[in-house]
């Protein structure tokens, strides 16, 4: 004769599921039922902003092949500026290094003098780094020899509204090649008159 007697307990249905997981379900849904939101998506107003435009065969609003909206050029401000020949504007780096070397010292005077006698003219401080190590390292890198230029700049008497420091970290080399010639021309600050 078998004495096991199958007898749920109280906390239990004939499920199997205690009363607590089903009052822990209810919350579930209820939660994620106060997130839903009454805007339709489908029913969305959408604004045709091509109306007018070309439909496929390259012709514009006016059907003669253009488009009608106006492109305005860009302009470069500096490209076109005549930069001083007779004086260095490229100040090169140690690797990992954003110290100013003493061997350049007479190449930022001389940038220092030309800004101080033509106080109108600005002057784009370029930072630059070799292809080693990650692209938000490099940038950094790039800022703080830019940085270093400018300080010196400023100690030599120039304002500091006349200096942009900026960064390129690696994205434009001077030299292209994987030796320490190419690596060591890539590490610089170029002075850049716009």
């Amino acid at each position: 004769m078998n004495t096991s007697i199958n007898r749920a307990s109280p906390a239990t249905s004939k499920t199997g599921f205690s009363v607590a997981s089903r009052i822990g379900a209810l919350i579930v849904i209820a939660a994620l039922g106060a997130c839903s939101s009454g805007v339709k998506l489908d029913e969305a107003p959408v604004e045709d902003r091509n109306a007018g435009m070309a439909t496929g065969n390259g012709a514009g609003a006016a059907g003669n092949g253009a488009d009608s909206r106006v492109v305005t050029p860009v302009s470069v401000t500096g490209s076109e500026i005549q930069q001083p020949d007779s004086m260095a504007r490229i100040v090169y780096f140690d690797y990992d290094s954003f110290e100013v070397r003493a061997d350049y010292a007479a190449t930022l005077e001389a940038n220092a003098r030309y800004l101080k006698a033509d106080t109108s003219r600005r002057l784009a401080l370029e930072g630059h780094t070799d292809e080693r190590g990650g692209r938000e390292y490099n940038l950094a890198l790039g800022q703080k020899r830019a940085e270093a230029v400018r300080r010196a700049l400023s100690l030599l008497g120039v304002s500091d509204s006349q200096m942009e420091p900026v960064s390129f970290g690696e994205e434009k080399p001077a030299e292209y090649g994987f030796d320490e010639a190419a690596f060591a021309k890539n590490r610089r600050v170029e002075l850049t008159y716009r």
